[in-house]
């Protein structure tokens, strides 16, 4: 539109651009309702009033409703469905991507793009790629790389789909996992806690190498903040004790790791119902042999290869219990981790095996409840 201008929303100019550059600022730029274009001096203006610069990275883009939907074959091609919406396989600049539709969008579209903006200035090689976004009207769609082996429940879990994994695969896929949240917790400016770290979440591309998927319920942590306070997020089996007093910092992940270990070391999930009565809870179990001073007992006598990396799958398992201390500070920081996969460090050898009671960083607060046993489920089923 000619001779129109918002003169008091400006929040960037940009000097010696063109028109189509001008465009592409704003197309880039979360935050950026309109860009103005000056030709008369090719002046560039973004129009919004942010709190802060959006600006995404290169490789994401803003992308239209209709063109996702026709990328998708009009969403039928699912691959994939969680608690905020389905998966959707599609092709895109002649690339494979994985479209995420948000259903029942409970965010507005400034909240939204915020965590678009979140996720698009981050970048490692064991997180999935965001490539685009899209928040017209009251629709709400990420695009992602594309991870072709799928999510890792698929193959712990229903193995009779797949050709198991081998020792040496599963710790690799650990260690994966160990970086990508070492770099969300340590290395980016402002802390990142995943908050829904399970098997659902890892994707598996093409050489079966491991990557984080779904930040959907992620929280931002300043680094001079010792917790965060929310409301209960993220699966039942994967929550850490402190959950119950919304005090959280990123040593919920580190729980949720510690689970992730077990699943992938056992091959089996956490609350298992299909087990007997007694093996139900794999931590419950987990706890009570290693009280027992029984771990052995735990591994699949059955699989060849994990009786051959008994050793080994002894100290993984004590790895994972180190991260279940229900004592949030007395679990390894993801740094650690990393060391003690990669064999600079060793594991605490002063664990608490009593993973279920409440934690006693925030013991003084007696209106909460304490995990004196598996929580049920109904206490945990909150809306995702």
């Amino acid at each position: 539109m000619s001779h129109v201008d918002w003169p008091q929303a400006d929040y960037q100019q940009t000097n010696n651009a063109s028109s189509k550059l001008c465009q592409q600022f704003c197309l880039t730029d979360c935050f950026c309702d309109v860009a103005v274009f000056r030709d008369s001096d090719n002046t560039c203006w973004k129009k919004k009033m942010p709190l802060s610069n959006g600006a995404l990275g290169p490789t994401v883009q803003r992308t239209v409703f209709i063109k996702l939907r026709e990328c998708t074959e009009d969403f039928s091609l699912k691959i994939g469905e969680g608690g905020f919406g389905s998966v959707f396989e599609g092709t895109l600049n002649e690339k494979r991507v994985a479209v995420k539709r948000l259903e029942s969008a409970r965010q507005g579209k400034k909240e939204f793009l915020a965590e678009v903006v979140t996720i698009g200035s981050i970048e490692h090689i064991n997180l999935v790629r965001l490539l685009g976004f899209c928040a017209e009207k009251a629709h709400r769609l990420v695009v992602y790389e594309y991870m072709p082996r799928g999510s890792l429940d698929q193959w712990i879990y229903y193995r009779h789909n797949n050709a198991p994994i081998d020792w040496s695969t599963r710790c690799r896929i650990i260690m994966d996992i160990a970086k990508g949240l070492c770099y969300l917790h340590e290395e980016c400016r402002r802390k990142i806690a995943h908050l829904d770290v399970k098997p659902q979440n890892i994707l598996l591309d093409e050489n079966v190498n491991a990557k984080l998927a779904d930040f959907g319920l992620c929280k931002l942590i300043d680094r001079d903040q010792s917790h965060i306070i929310t409301v209960m997020r993220g699966t039942p089996g994967y929550l850490a004790p402190e959950w119950l007093t919304s005090q959280i910092t990123e040593k919920a992940d580190i729980y949720s790791f510690g689970v992730v270990i077990m699943e992938g070391r056992l091959l089996r999930r956490n609350i298992d119902n299909s087990q007997p009565e007694e093996c139900i809870h794999l931590i419950n179990l987990l706890q009570e042999k290693a009280q027992n001073n029984q771990l052995i007992d735990i591994i699949d006598k059955q699989s060849e290869d994990m009786v051959a990396h008994q050793d080994e799958v002894i100290q993984m398992m004590k790895l994972g219990m180190w991260c279940l201390q229900n004592n949030s500070r007395r679990r390894p920081s993801m740094s650690t981790v990393v060391k003690v996969l990669e064999g600079t460090m060793t594991v605490e050898t002063c664990i608490d095996y009593n993973f279920f009671s409440a934690d006693p960083v925030f013991s003084d607060q007696g209106n909460q409840s304490a995990y004196s046993a598996p929580p049920p489920g109904s206490v945990l089923s909150v809306p995702r």
